[in-house]
């Protein structure tokens, strides 16, 4: 008889990943508090879990079909990449994974059509772009180097803090939208900097990511413009008025930011001792929209 295992139910979550979460609905509330929107407790606990329900759906699809696919089992896993390894350890439990990514898209399904109904169908755009996001990532995204580099990030950022934004609100503005950018740039680089560990697993699995197709220099350079984007854009939007100067907070992370390039160039190549490099650039993804959050609700107060 097949017994419950909670290590199999659990590890496909890659719960560590979703502290992104809360952390870009921080920002996206900071918009609107930002906007002088008048906040209800009911809409943050709506936009909250429902973005933890897609990034749940798509971790646990990603881990299902690279299971599926045998590219787990090539990996030299990460806490950063290679898969969370619990397929691999249950293989039998492995459909735990794909009723965890059912379950996740019925509760966004039922957010969303609650919205929808509710509040009108301006969300279905973003709604039906993030479900896309979704199902085709793993399948279909992977095999295209700028789909694959941009739709973390387009997840994240725009679609994620814009929606946010529009059920705390009602409305869609350039505010979200310029202050999405920075977390659009980061999150890409975020997936770019993770996928060098399994670049030849990858490549066997039949992806066709930028890192493959163009190599790991090209890759490098590209995860230094991504960087370099997202702390340019902040005093850019603070000299030309659209953002107060409370959110150069942000640039405290620059340091970091070429601290996390070096080390991708001088380690790239070699995993144990990128690793640390990972992790500081995971720190970065998480600081930057953290203080751009906490620069509007300074100029707020």
């Amino acid at each position: 008889m097949s017994t419950f295992n909670p290590a199999a139910l659990i590890g496909p979550l890659r719960l560590p990943f979703l502290a992104l979460v809360p952390v870009v609905v921080l920002l996206g509330w900071a918009c609107a508090a930002y906007s002088n929107a008048p906040l209800a407790s009911l809409d943050i606990s709506l936009v909250l879990v429902a973005a933890l329900a897609a990034h749940i759906a798509v971790n646990t699809l990603n881990e299902y079909e690279d299971f599926r696919s045998g590219l787990d089992a090539l990996t030299q896993r990460t806490p950063f990449s290679g898969g969370s390894g619990a397929l691999q350890a249950y293989p039998d439990k492995a459909h735990y994974a794909l009723l965890s990514c059912i379950t996740s898209i019925t509760v966004l399904l039922g957010i969303g059509v609650y919205l929808w109904v509710s509040r009108g169908a301006a969300i279905l755009p973003i709604g039906i772009a993030g479900l896309l996001i979704i199902i085709a990532y793993t399948r279909w995204l992977t095999r295209s180097p700028l789909l694959c580099l941009l739709a973390p990030g387009l997840g994240f950022g725009p679609l994620m803090v814009l929606g946010c934004y529009w059920v705390l609100t009602g409305e869609y503005a350039v505010l979200p939208l310029l202050a999405s950018l920075p977390v659009l740039f980061l999150c890409s680089n975020l997936l770019l900097i993770n996928q060098f560990p399994d670049q030849e697993a990858d490549r066997l699995s039949g992806r066709r990511h930028l890192l493959i197709r163009y190599g790991s220099q090209t890759g490098i350079w590209v995860s230094g413009l991504l960087m370099a984007a997202a702390m340019a854009v902040v005093p850019l939007y603070v000299v030309s008025g659209q953002l107060p100067s409370s959110v150069l907070l942000s640039l405290l992370t620059a340091p970091l930011a070429w601290w996390v390039w070096i080390g991708l160039r001088k380690h790239h190549a070699h995993i144990q001792h990128l690793q640390p490099v990972m992790a500081a650039n995971v720190l970065l993804t998480l600081l930057v929209p953290i203080l751009l959050a906490t620069g509007l609700l300074l100029a707020k107060s």
